[in-house]
């Protein structure tokens, strides 16, 4: 989901700067409630840990130029079970700031772009996920069915910004929908794969249930229905 640098050129870029800004609002306020509801170290704790497994996901994990972007593995649905919204988001804008600080600065222009990329798909599995799952169903009894939905939810809306900012920079010519739709097409592997690593993290996650359901550094939905 980087987008590549010559998609989008400097006269245009200005917009992704507002869409950033109105994500990365919907997160602090995420944030807040968040801190409220639990406690401060608490947050900060889980947003260090996503942000370390975000990094890890981009730096480390196969990723691909396919297109307009790139293909990654950014597990993004596993990050929200295990660790919530507000974490989860806090870990994915500054893990890919600190890749593209540290390891990529060519992607520094585009981080508006790519926060835009990722966070709104993200609330909107947020969203997704209180229409889906049962109020008295924990995360850890997710079936695949309901996992599936999430990760689409969130593959999807990513495909679908990624193929704004491509048409937004590039216009409809025939060469920039073709590599559109062979960006399209590599992410359906992505697709494939996530719903499963999603299952089979909250598999480990339901083994462990007397050791770690008590664990405040979890997402509390991970073990227990939701509160009325």
């Amino acid at each position: 989901m980087h987008i590549e640098p010559e998609v989008v050129d400097s006269a245009k870029i200005g917009l992704s700067y507002v869409t950033a800004s109105v994500a990365i609002i919907a997160v602090a306020k995420a944030s807040a409630k968040n801190i409220k509801m639990n406690s401060p170290l608490t947050f900060l704790v889980k947003s260090a840990i996503t942000t370390l497994l975000v990094f890890t996901f981009f730096q480390i994990l196969p990723h691909y130029s396919v297109g307009v972007s790139e293909v990654h593995f950014i597990m993004g649905s596993t990050l929200f079970l295990l660790f919530g919204l507000a974490p989860a988001s806090t870990g994915l804008a500054l893990g890919l700031l600190i890749q593209g600080l540290f390891f990529s600065q060519i992607d520094l222009p585009q981080y508006g772009m790519n926060i835009t990329t990722l966070l709104v798909p993200l609330m909107a599995l947020s969203y997704v996920a209180n229409k889906v799952i049962p109020t008295n169903t924990p995360y850890t009894k997710l079936k695949y069915a309901q996992v599936l939905k999430l990760s689409l939810v969130f593959q999807a809306g990513i495909v679908s910004w990624v193929t704004f900012w491509a048409i937004y920079g590039q216009g409809f010519a025939v060469e920039n929908i073709l590599s559109i739709l062979s960006f399209g097409g590599a992410y359906m592997l992505v697709v494939l794969i996530e719903p499963l690593v999603d299952l089979g993290v909250l598999a480990m996650a339901k083994f462990a249930t007397g050791r770690f359901n008590k664990n405040e550094f979890f997402e509390k939905r991970l073990y227990n229905a939701a509160k009325a």
